[in-house]
């Protein structure tokens, strides 16, 4: 009896967990939020974990389509990427598979596809049936999935080392069979170059990118009490992104005949107050910082720091967070592989991640 009582506790504390998960998924409001479809902001290929991820002025292959669409016009051929990474100890997996083309006229199309993801959560909210007995078999799994599929466009302009480009996004996501949404977005973005420099913007979300939720009632009826005295009220069904915008710089050194070193500095703008290392309730900035070393173009050595917090310590007092990133890279013909190791000074950290890519590029066979 005293067995069976600490079983229903037990449980009766996993239904509470998943009810909070749930909720919190749900509870967006109809304004814009300063932290919305935050899986688009991790960012893809390990080139530009390794550096930080600044990469906004200095990206020009496949991967330009998520980090500046107007970086595509360096795609002379058929290009594709692949991405994998894990968070939160391998609960987490998120993947990232894009392909990018040139076009006639200086222009280039890309296609990527983005997930983020939990499998297999135990849905338990069916455990106990209406006489209060414990059925195991009524448990079942779940996933709560973010998904993201960018369509890409670029093209030179007439103003010499000019380039330009936009994404139409679109955003599907699911809380198994409690609720699902689409959203729609568009970013735009330019390129520049002179010399050995390189600039770049991105502004994403422009449209204020939003999500429409369908919200499964039945299934919510299910969790809704979960919590005694605290009856849940169905949550609004829109979602909004707020803008943001990154800027960036980047310079090319030549050291000697085979070794080259690239380096760039990039401001991510959020138009909120934030933790970030400069902030006003008008924008915050965090300043992110990246380089990569290479050996005749062949093997690469990378390093950046990005996510500088302003952090309050358990004793009250205020202090500065980095984030450091490390990576390498080989590339022979049009083969590229790289790896990063992100948010080194975390180790432990929910946030600390291996992040593997793989690229291909068929016009290095075609010389």
């Amino acid at each position: 009896m005293i067995f069976a009582k600490i079983k229903i506790k037990t449980l009766k504390k996993h239904i509470l967990f998943l009810t909070c998960v749930i909720i919190s998924q749900l509870g967006f409001s109809q304004t814009a939020r300063k932290y919305s479809n935050e899986f688009l902001n991790i960012g893809v290929d390990a080139q530009a974990f390794g550096m930080g991820k600044a990469v906004t002025a200095s990206s020009n292959d496949v991967n330009s389509g998520y980090w500046n669409p107007a970086g595509l016009t360096g795609v002379t051929d058929y290009q594709g990427s692949f991405m994998h990474a894990e968070y939160f100890a391998g609960i987490a997996k998120y993947d990232y598979a894009g392909f990018a083309m040139p076009l006639e006229n200086d222009a280039a199309f890309g296609i990527s596809i983005i997930r983020f993801g939990v499998d297999d959560i135990l849905d338990t909210t069916e455990l106990i049936d209406k006489d209060g007995n414990i059925d195991y078999e009524r448990i079942n799994l779940f996933s709560a999935a973010d998904w993201a599929f960018n369509f890409s466009f670029a093209k030179k302009l007439k103003i010499e080392n000019l380039s330009v480009g936009a994404n139409a996004k679109v955003v599907r996501r699911t809380i198994g069979d409690f609720a699902d949404s689409w959203g729609f977005g568009i970013d735009v973005a330019a390129q520049y170059s002179l010399k050995k420099w390189k600039f770049g913007l991105m502004l994403r979300d422009i449209t204020t990118t939003f999500n429409a939720w369908n919200i499964n009632e039945d299934e919510f009826e299910k969790i809704k009490n979960a919590i005694p005295g605290q009856n849940q009220e169905l949550p609004e069904t829109t979602e909004l992104t707020l803008p943001k915008m990154q800027v960036g710089v980047a310079r090319t050194f030549q050291l000697n005949e085979d070794f080259d070193l690239l380096t760039e500095l990039d401001l991510n703008v959020r138009f909120a107050e934030t933790n970030d290392i400069i902030s006003s309730s008008f924008a915050s900035i965090e300043p992110a910082f990246g380089f990569q070393a290479s050996y005749k173009q062949m093997v690469f050595l990378r390093g950046g720091v990005n996510n500088i917090q302003n952090t309050l310590e358990p004793d009250n007092t205020e202090s500065v967070s980095v984030q450091p990133n490390f990576g390498v890279g080989f590339k022979y013909k049009g083969i590229a592989i790289d790896y990063a190791l992100s948010n080194i000074g975390s180790v432990g950290n929910a946030l600390y991640s291996n992040v593997f890519s793989f690229k291909l590029d068929i016009g290095a066979f075609k010389k």
